[in-house]
């Protein structure tokens, strides 16, 4: 049998490997840290803890509050029927309920803001549809109100246009502790 000849490569001294191992680790550490860190710091920048945001740039606070979120697009006639009355609703139960406006249509700011003051919406438009956010899909049928309780959970949708007492109707049949 021959004999193998075998070469025996030199290690790197332990400081040597120390070093190769821990810097890239270390740095690339260091880099994700930095970037996770501004990131959340951007993110979180002006909103509020529910992360919902007005298309004036305002944080919307729900927190305590019923949420009476509604779909509406301008083709929509019903959907113009229905404003006035949860523009009343809005001023007669804002302590208690929060009522929200989303463009169906996902328009540019501007456009949805020239849409609402034609329409006369008075209550707060969300900036961006919260995909998923409560655990319901994009309506497919228009007007379409979605109640969510005051635990921040979905209680309900109300689909077609409703007026101010349909609506109490609605949201006392989900929260008996609402008082209207």
């Amino acid at each position: 049998m021959p004999a193998v000849a075998s070469r025996q490569l030199k290690q790197p001294s332990p400081e040597v490997r120390r070093r190769a191992a821990g810097l890239p680790y270390a740095a690339l550490f260091s880099k994700v840290w930095v970037a996770l860190l501004a990131v959340s710091l951007i993110a979180g920048c002006g909103k509020s803890p529910g992360g919902m945001q007005a298309l004036s740039g305002e944080p919307l606070a729900g927190e305590g509050k019923i949420l009476l979120v509604n779909y509406w697009a301008e083709w929509c006639a019903p959907c113009r029927e229905e404003i006035p009355e949860l523009n009343a609703f809005y001023r007669e139960h804002s302590e208690q309920v929060l009522v929200l406006g989303i463009n169906f249509d996902q328009l540019p700011a501007e456009q949805v803001r020239q849409q609402a003051d034609k329409f006369g919406i008075q209550f707060p438009l969300l900036a961006a549809a919260p995909q998923g956010r409560w655990g319901q899909p994009m309506p497919q049928v228009l007007p379409s109100t979605l109640i969510i309780g005051r635990d921040g959970e979905w209680r309900r949708t109300l689909v077609g246009p409703q007026t101010v007492e349909s609506i109490a109707e609605a949201i006392f049949g989900v929260d008996q502790g609402a008082n209207f």
